[in-house]
């Protein structure tokens, strides 16, 4: 048991250095491509570079993920992200970086994180017990919640300092990622056995091409559709997270004429509230409140109701305190979610079934900038918040009515004794 407690410690310090790396790397890739070509149209090209790979890689990265040691996967995407950093690191020193270059190695980074996350799944659901499963989980969320908060200003800083020191900087927090993945895997493996990580990858990517890949992401759908509150979740995660980036994107459209620091500080909010969430998460108390049963989602919507008519009143601090609650529930939510997923889903498909939702909840996101850019250019900031509010309102009605005579309709059919014979 205590083995097993330090290698979970392990893995959630690899998870939140990762973490930091990404949202480090996510500034630093589109503010090179700014500095080396001074176009912002190849800012938003590297931007999608790095966005893209979750709508094309989550469903077959599941498929990897349950297939392959979770671990060997986490040390080879780690490396290879390292790799991909000092290839840019090595062109910047010898002044041949190109806009190709850095579009490929964004695409890479994006791919290899969304791998990287749907293993951590997988080797978390190794190292945790159903009963632990809240607390633990928890500290792995808030872990992850200050290397968000921290990673973007942290990407800026090391570009402050240089290109060179920028790239370098980074590559080491993908190294020490990977050493923390290294030095739990010696915890339970003969060292003798370091070098099977390219074998077990070898043998995922070769079950992947010649396997039935699309039988497999399939299946991982209809585990996910056989569990009532995962189909709940996805959908409310998927609206609510369409529902405060569109409102976040508004703000950034109507943000000329405010202070870079205010404009940072009203970004920054929602990872203040993750942070602040999911520490809440680790409390008995709050865990009981927030069980991975359906009224946990009643309330995930109506304070997501509350925050955007808080957001309606149009200020920079009506927007902050928005995504503080947004982004305070959004962690507990996210515990209760993991929670159910670990103690009730079958764990040889576990991490397809968690790759199906991040899908939808990364498409969601990806929505939201166009349709947040539409609504600004044809609306006041105040018109197009209250048209994001006014239709989140529709939809939690809808839902809340929904789920309350679905329940009802369950609890009527148990009551019939020769329904339940039949």
């Amino acid at each position: 048991m205590r083995r097993q407690r330090k290698q979970f410690i392990r893995a959630v310090c690899s998870v939140a250095t990762s973490t930091l790396g990404s949202r480090a790397i996510g500034i630093t890739y589109p503010l090179l491509a700014l500095s080396v070509t001074q176009s912002p149209m190849l800012v938003g090209w590297v931007t999608f570079a790095l966005t893209v790979p979750g709508l094309l890689f989550y469903m077959p990265a599941g498929v990897l993920a349950d297939r392959t040691d979770p671990r060997s996967i986490m040390l080879f995407t780690e490396t290879v992200r390292g790799l991909a950093v000092l290839s840019v690191l090595g062109a910047i020193a010898i002044g041949q970086v190109t806009a190709a270059h850095i579009i490929v190695a964004a695409f890479v980074e994006g791919a290899l994180w969304v791998t990287y996350s749907l293993a951590e799944t997988a080797l978390f659901s190794t190292l945790i017990s159903p009963n632990s499963a809240p607390a633990l989980l928890a500290t792995a969320e808030t872990g992850v919640h200050f290397a968000v908060l921290a990673g973007r200003p942290l990407g800026g800083l090391f570009f402050g300092l240089g290109q060179l020191w920028a790239f370098l900087l980074n590559a080491g927090i993908f190294a020490l990622s990977s050493a923390f993945l290294s030095g739990e895997a010696h915890t339970r493996k003969p060292r003798r056995q370091r070098f099977r990580v390219l074998k077990e990858i070898g043998r995922g990517v070769r079950q992947l091409a010649t396997g039935p890949l699309s039988a497999d992401m399939v299946s991982g759908f209809r585990e996910l559709c056989g569990h009532l509150f995962l189909r709940r979740a996805m959908l409310v995660t998927a609206v609510t997270n369409l529902a405060i980036n569109t409102v976040i994107i508004i703000f950034m459209a109507e943000s000329i004429g405010l202070s870079s620091i205010l404009v940072g500080l009203v970004l920054a909010a929602g990872g203040i509230g993750g942070a602040i969430g999911s520490s809440l998460a680790r409390l008995p108390s709050i865990q009981r409140l927030f069980k991975p049963e359906s009224h946990t989602l009643y309330a995930q919507l109506w304070i997501w109701v509350l925050a955007l008519f808080i957001a309606t009143w149009g200020e920079p601090a009506s927007y902050a305190i928005a995504t503080v609650l947004t982004g305070c529930t959004g962690a507990l939510v996210n515990v209760s979610i993991r929670t159910y997923e670990i103690r009730s889903v079958d764990r040889q498909k576990l991490a397809r079934v968690v790759s199906v939702h991040r899908l939808m909840a990364h498409g969601a996101v990806c929505l939201a900038a166009p349709l947040g850019g539409l609504l600004a250019a044809r609306l006041t900031a105040q018109q197009a918040t209250a048209a994001v509010f006014w239709v989140t309102v529709a939809f939690a009605a809808v839902t809340s009515v929904a789920m309350v005579m679905s329940r009802l309709g369950m609890r009527r059919r148990a009551a019939q004794p020769g329904r339940a014979l039949s």
